[in-house]
């Protein structure tokens, strides 16, 4: 994402144009887009002509418009973006008051306006505008016959390809079916992976499964690569690397999240005092100046209800004035799905505090 130009004032109202230049760009502004703000942005509109003879036609032309927003709609497979809503300035081609789609698109600028500039939004531009948080790990995470080929970026944890090939069991005295269909299948991750990762950005490759399916894969990859003298494979080998991992399931690929979270469910066990979850208790902790790890969903912060967000808001902000660390968990990486249901945040404690069972939960706000 490249930020061309912020104008926030004192009172933290303001608007920001961003160009989002690649796809996960389009999951960071649906993060950024709430319900009640002002986006303008270039869009196709279908408009009726009438010739001076009387007949009329239609054309399609490019415009730009700018909505009060009242709907984001997110595809997270395609990485697509249309935001409704209502025109706000009148142009030759559009009256104020019609509603329109916006599908936000690559490399096109667009400016968002807010009545309110939060820390949370404003750090979601500082990490989409990083140039250093790029998708440049790549994984396969394999075991006989099923591998997922995926990009980890620090937002998501996007599926390129799912290889499936069924291995047949090894005979008494005959391996022949189960080395063949194993050939099938290393063949078709190999391809996978010179048709969906680009060695150009990806700069590490982890090749994940349990026992020694990765060992015997990569074998085959390079002894493969030199048979058939595939130079983009021998010329990136150094970029290879071989982990353990406890099934070929998407969600065996461990991040820093899941390590997080894993801690939390360790500690919820052995120490459950220091171990709080739902927005009631965590908040009793962050008074208490005992929060060590906040573990927050992404997916609390589009709530559309203005107070409800600045609850959430003003969480994090506590945690951190107070010297500690925040983890906001993204809910299109598998871990977010886990933090979802314990309400979408929790937080492992410095030290124990006094039992907070009476606090009361906010149901209504633990949904989007």
């Amino acid at each position: 994402m490249k930020l061309v130009h912020k104008d926030i004032e004192k009172d933290n109202a303001g608007q920001v144009t961003l160009i989002p230049e690649e796809a996960e760009d389009m999951w960071h502004t649906y993060n950024l887009l709430q319900v009640g703000d002002s986006l303008r942005a270039s869009t196709i509109r279908k408009v009726q002509t009438e010739s001076s003879t009387g007949s009329v036609g239609s054309s399609r032309v490019r415009t730009t418009l700018t909505l009060c927003v009242e709907t984001i709609d997110f595809d997270s497979q395609a990485c697509q973006l249309r935001v409704k809503g209502t025109n706000i300035q009148e142009n030759q081609y559009v009256k104020m008051g019609a509603y329109h789609t916006i599908e936000l698109e690559l490399n096109r600028k667009f400016t968002l306006a807010k009545k309110v500039w939060d820390s949370v939004v404003l750090d979601r531009i500082e990490q989409a505008c990083d140039p250093a948080q790029k998708a440049d790990v790549a994984a396969v995470v394999m075991q006989e016959g099923l591998a997922n080929l995926v990009l980890v970026t620090p937002a998501m944890t996007l599926l390129r390809a799912k290889v499936e090939v069924t291995i047949p069991r090894k005979r008494k005295g005959s391996c022949t079916q189960h080395d063949k269909a194993l050939e099938r299948f290393y063949e078709a991750v190999m391809q996978g992976i010179l048709r969906h990762f680009s060695f150009d950005v990806v700069k590490c490759i982890l090749v994940a499964s349990p026992g020694f399916v990765k060992d015997q894969f990569i074998s085959y990859l390079f002894k493969e690569a030199v048979r058939q003298d595939c130079k983009i494979l021998l010329e990136n080998r150094s970029k290879f690397m071989v982990v353990h991992s406890s099934s070929g399931h998407k969600y065996s690929l461990k991040a820093g999240e899941v390590k997080a979270l894993e801690d939390f469910y360790k500690m919820l066990q052995q120490e459950p005092d220091r171990a709080f979850y739902g927005l009631a208790h965590v908040e009793r902790a962050s008074e208490a100046l005992a929060v060590d790890i906040l573990l927050i969903s992404d997916k609390l912060f589009r709530h559309q209800d203005i107070a409800t967000r600045s609850r959430y808001v003003r969480l994090v902000d506590n945690v951190k004035e107070n010297g500690g660390n925040v983890r906001i968990f993204s809910s299109l990486h598998v871990s977010g799905d886990q933090l979802n249901q314990l309400s979408g945040v929790a937080a492992i404690l410095r030290f124990p505090i006094a039992d907070v069972s009476e606090a009361e939960e906010d149901s209504s706000s633990d949904e989007d």
